[in-house]
């Protein structure tokens, strides 16, 4: 059975003790919620990884890092690397988002090598794919996920590949307010077990958890969630509240 997760992406939001706050009030929360079935993720900025580590340690929430390098170690001033992240035991790291696509242009070779520093180092990353507008609009976002994954995932061995989460994202739909419907949403995540499944074969495929990440609030969660290839969500926005992080949790388990 598929693993289901909800994941939180702060992005840079957040000052310490507000921090704190939060992750005091998801424990309150969360916990109450927690499902043998269902792991509940905060990815957080870096400088708080290890306090929130620490804040969580022995319960139902997990902890991530929102980025690693492709370099184990070396002169690269403000990177941080996957064996520090093993050092502090983060056990998730989201890769590829695509704010760092876009923002930082993080290529399809960078993001296959920070994989294989992920996966070197005992972390589960969430490899993130999905299309802008335009791309939509011409109808080629299955081409360019395809390509996406392709690029970056398809020189896994299946035991590796099946370490790794993924996140479809379409880009249109992060921080605008607007989600893809979960018809467009199970479209897609069909599309990407497809594309595994002709790689790895269907039972390799059939493993992987596919999340969707867009503007998933408590509002569209359960609707998402109830799709046959949706395994559960990358919620930015909503994570930074800790009631409506926690509702979408619970939509999950309804």
């Amino acid at each position: 059975m598929r693993k289901k997760i909800v994941a939180g992406n702060w992005k840079m939001n957040k000052n310490f003790e507000e921090a704190k706050a939060l992750v005091a009030e998801l424990l309150g929360m969360v916990e109450a919620e927690a499902s043998t079935t269902t792991e509940v993720v905060v990815c957080v900025p870096f400088p708080y990884l290890l306090t929130v580590q620490q804040l969580t340690a022995g319960k139902s929430i997990k902890v991530g890092a929102q980025n690693c390098s492709e370099h184990t170690s070396g002169a690269f001033t403000g990177e941080v690397s996957a064996p520090m992240l093993q050092s502090l035991h983060i056990p998730f790291v989201i890769i590829g988002h695509s704010e760092r696509r876009q923002y930082f242009a993080e290529s399809y070779a960078q993001l296959a090598k920070k994989t294989d520093q992920a996966l070197a180092n005992n972390l589960t990353p969430i490899f993130c794919c999905g299309e802008p507008l335009e791309v939509r609009e011409k109808n080629e976002h299955e081409k360019l996920v395809k390509e996406q994954i392709e690029a970056s995932l398809f020189h896994l061995s299946a035991t590796d590949l099946q370490k790794v989460v993924i996140a479809y994202e379409p880009v249109w739909a992060i921080g605008t307010g607007k989600t893809a419907s979960a018809q467009q949403a199970q479209d897609m995540h069909a599309v990407i077990r497809q594309h595994l499944a002709s790689k790895y074969g269907a039972a390799v495929a059939n493993s992987i958890s596919i999340l969707y990440g867009g503007s998933v609030n408590a509002g569209n969660a359960a609707e998402l969630f109830a799709c046959t290839d949706v395994d559960g969500g990358l919620v930015g926005g909503a994570s930074l509240k800790s009631r409506e992080f926690t509702d979408i949790v619970k939509a999950m388990k309804a």
